[in-house]
């Protein structure tokens, strides 16, 4: 072997050991500095704009009034520990606790962020977060989110909790949904729960009801009942309908407002006024 490569060789393996024992010794003085350092200030941080917890719930839950953050060495003050206790709260989604050479220990909090009321049935007042988990009300904030009330027989226990029927599963679907569409956020007003446990919707615009019956195939839904507003009620007027069913997915049925108590029979059956939609629109111009 060349005597040029093996003196090559040898040199960046001993610039290696060279960087990796200035890294150690590097590293031990940093831990031996942060030993000694103490803690001068809490800093806590909670980004966004729904603020169901502030920085004075953080520093109770942290004890930073009292003192016993402030002041103690940093290598006493148990990290995990602070973060287990702000995961706690119900309202907080993720924290992070790390300290600063300079002694100011930083707090980052994000907050669960919810996408839905529900009214159940029994009276309990809950939010749906946007991960499909149940959260309580808080006495700090009220989010301006969809509400959704009637016929639900969801129960809530008071703490985080994932969603245990069906119905409560399409609830949240249908108001995810309903916010990631920017037509659809601004059209719903609220969600109703009716007798059938079929999902309403009550619209801003217009004063009947929009029977989705359960969350399957929302998009093909909804854009059957954008074509609906765009090709019919411009004509019939927006109050021609009391209830607009689009529950089957290839077919958009409008049950008219004034009915004769033989239509009221007939409309159990379906056999109403109706205006069917094919899947196929293309004979629809959105």
């Amino acid at each position: 072997m060349d005597k040029k490569l093996i003196w090559k060789r040898l040199l960046i393996g001993f610039a290696w050991v060279i960087c990796l024992g200035g890294l150690v010794v590097l590293m031990g003085f940093i831990e031996s500095k942060k030993a000694s350092v103490v803690c001068t200030a809490v800093k806590v941080n909670i980004p966004g704009n729904q603020y169901f917890i502030d920085k004075q719930e953080v520093d109770q839950i942290l004890q930073t009034n009292s003192h016993t953050l402030v002041g103690q060495k940093l290598e006493n003050i148990n990290i995990q520990d602070l973060e287990n206790k702000l995961r706690a709260n119900p309202f907080i989604e993720f924290a992070k606790v790390y300290t600063e050479m300079d002694g100011v220990l930083m707090v980052e909090v994000s907050q669960r962020q919810p996408i839905l009321r529900v009214m159940n049935h029994y009276d309990m007042d809950f939010y749906i977060d946007q991960h499909g988990l149940k959260i309580p009300l808080s006495s700090n904030f009220t989010a301006r989110v969809l509400v959704a009330n009637g016929y639900i027989d969801e129960l809530f226990t008071n703490h985080v909790d994932s969603l245990h029927t069906q119905l409560a599963k399409d609830l949240y679907k249908t108001a995810d949904f309903i916010r990631r569409d920017s037509l659809w956020d601004a059209q719903v007003a609220q969600i109703y729960v009716n007798t059938d446990r079929e999902i309403e919707l009550i619209p801003r615009v217009g004063s009947q009801r929009i029977l989705i019956g359960n969350a399957d195939s929302l998009n093909v839904k909804l854009r059957n009942l954008q074509a609906f507003y765009k090709q019919v009620l411009p004509h019939v007027g927006w109050d021609k309908y009391r209830t607009i069913n689009i529950k089957y997915t290839n077919q958009v049925i409008g049950v008219k407002n004034q009915l004769t108590k033989a239509d009221s029979a007939k409309m159990k059956a379906l056999k109403l006024d109706s205006l069917k939609m094919k899947k196929d629109t293309s004979q629809i111009k959105m």
